[in-house]
């Protein structure tokens, strides 16, 4: 096994995206489309493509099954130079896998398959392995149906106690994931939820009362992105509103994703939170720019210009 910057530690789907899509053809008709492009994403798998797009040793942990898409996501990975070492190839389960029909606008409706992802697990073994990195990021939680709840638990503790830095990240979320994440939270360093996840779990609407909440349940950071209203950084005696950089959006699926590469990289190149956040903005508007959760990012330098010379929007501080 490699040494590692950064362990990716969660939900893996193959993507098979499209766009533009108006509607979709009534009955057996055709309609005929720009572009289609099948990636890795996930709330890990996109995250560890851009971790390691930025220039991270980075380890994939996570589940697959053992057919065709399995093939492609862990080609995909190593492609990238990730270490595939602790995916699992399971048999008799799909790996999981969502279609998606991205809209001029950027919108994206989902038709997933639930797959390999419902049934990872990692054994004590497994679980030393994962966190032996400076950094451990969590992604999927909503959709991790045998990590979810007590284990993830007892992965990101452990986490901690090998004096790691955690990051957190969910999808799928509603009133019911607040059970799965208020146990977690006091092991986490950065918790990066969506503002809209962020408020489905919560129950309240301002983003500095959000970020309260979760803070107030132990997170040490929390990071609430919001697509073209930026993002809110909220931790001790911290809090910055930065605004989102001005691009040309075709297609916002893994977004979030990268904002959580981006975040990782610069922090693992010490850099302080202000900036941080900048750079993880940058990595989510170049995303936003090409179709899938790996476009636009070509590198930590490239993605450094973009931080320093996209223009920005303007923004009301809520």
């Amino acid at each position: 096994m490699s040494v590692c910057d950064v362990s990716v530690i969660g939900l893996y789907i193959l993507d098979i995206l499209g766009r533009p899509v108006h509607a979709i053809p009534a009955g057996g008709n055709v309609e005929f489309i720009d572009e289609i492009r099948l990636t890795v994403a996930g709330t890990a798998g996109g995250t560890a493509i851009d971790c390691a797009k930025l220039g991270l040793r980075t380890r994939a942990v996570g589940a697959v099954g053992e057919d065709e898409k399995a093939d492609f996501v862990v080609a995909m990975l190593q492609k990238f130079g990730a270490d595939t070492s602790l995916m699992q190839r399971l048999p008799g389960v799909p790996t999981s896998a969502t279609i998606l029909n991205v809209r001029p606008t950027g919108e994206r409706p989902a038709l997933h398959q639930r797959g390999a992802s419902d049934h990872f697990e990692l054994n004590a073994a497994q679980l030393a392995q994962a966190i032996n990195a400076p950094f451990v990021h969590v992604g999927g939680t909503g959709l991790l149906a045998k990590l979810d709840g007590a284990p993830t638990v007892t992965l990101m503790q452990a986490a901690k106690a090998a004096g790691r830095i955690t990051t957190y990240d969910l999808i799928a979320a509603n009133s019911g994931t607040l059970a799965l994440v208020r146990p977690v939270l006091p092991f986490v360093d950065w918790f990066i939820p969506s503002i809209e996840e962020a408020q489905a779990i919560c129950g309240l609407t301002a983003p500095r009362d959000v970020a309260k909440f979760f803070r107030d349940l132990g997170a040490r950071w929390v990071v609430l992105t919001m697509g073209g209203d930026g993002c809110l950084v909220s931790g001790e005696d911290v809090s910055l509103r930065l605004p989102a950089y001005n691009v040309q959006v075709c297609d916002t699926t893994g977004c979030g994703d990268a904002f959580s590469a981006g975040l990782i990289a610069a922090l693992h190149h010490g850099w302080d939170v202000e900036k941080a956040a900048r750079f993880a903005g940058a990595a989510g508007a170049l995303v936003a720019t090409g179709l899938g959760s790996d476009a636009g990012i070509v590198d930590f330098a490239g993605t450094e210009r973009a931080m320093l010379t996209l223009p920005v929007k303007g923004f009301a501080d809520p």
